[in-house]
């Protein structure tokens, strides 16, 4: 059981890529999106690490370290959610290739789908809800991180932005085949409410950052 759920987590970088980009389903859109989203925050802890024990940022190294903190755990969920995303489509996949013949055999088909592509939609929106807080906690290392590394801080917010609209996409290539349109319209509403609030959060910290850097040009 560790080997199957650590195997694309634990593979190279190169393999990775190379299982992405083959005709194989997965790893798909979700487990990419959740890896984007573990790069994005490792780039915020990188901030952190280059703040603390800093003279210049003592007044802030509590702060710095309580988001370093809660970065670290942030990339953690969403590592695992790499294979969480494999686990949640593979049971998709099998019924895809169902072919029922019954009206029973129909009906079950039915209903085992409506529930994987309920469970396959849960998992992009625990991808963009820790991308969202990764994103906000981008703000404080923008602001107040060392500025030797504030386009790390930018970096983040944006990584994180993309990884958290590749995971919405995902909602809502799932939602758009539920029979259960009460509930896929709930599930993309909070695919809409994460995407209206942390996107343009992440655009900001963008703008900010960008902004500085240009500013020392001058």
């Amino acid at each position: 059981e560790r080997v199957k759920k650590m195997i694309y987590t634990e593979k190279s970088c190169k393999k990775f890529i190379e299982a992405a980009a083959s005709k194989e389903p997965v790893p798909g859109g979700g487990s990419v999106a959740a890896l984007a989203g573990a790069l994005g925050t490792s780039l915020g802890h990188m901030v952190g690490a280059l703040t603390v024990g800093k003279k210049k940022y003592a007044d802030v190294e509590d702060e710095m370290m309580e988001l370093m903190k809660e970065g670290r755990q942030l990339q953690r969920e969403l590592l695992d959610l790499v294979q969480a995303d494999i686990d949640m489509f593979e049971p998709l996949s099998q019924l895809y290739s169902l072919k029922p013949e019954t009206d029973e055999e129909i009906a079950e088909k039915e209903r085992l789908m409506e529930e994987a592509l309920e469970n396959a939609s849960e998992v992009p929106l625990q991808i963009m809800e820790k991308c969202g807080r990764a994103i906000e906690l981008s703000v404080a290392f923008a602001k107040r991180g060392s500025r030797i590394a504030v386009s790390d801080a930018g970096s983040s917010a944006i990584l994180c932005k993309a990884a958290l609209q590749a995971a919405s996409l995902n909602v809502y290539i799932n939602t758009r085949m539920m029979q259960n349109r009460a509930r896929a319209e709930e599930l993309n509403e909070i695919c809409a409410i994460r995407m209206m609030k942390y996107t343009s959060l992440a655009d900001e910290v963008f703008e900010c950052v960008s902004n500085q850097l240009k500013k020392g040009n001058d």
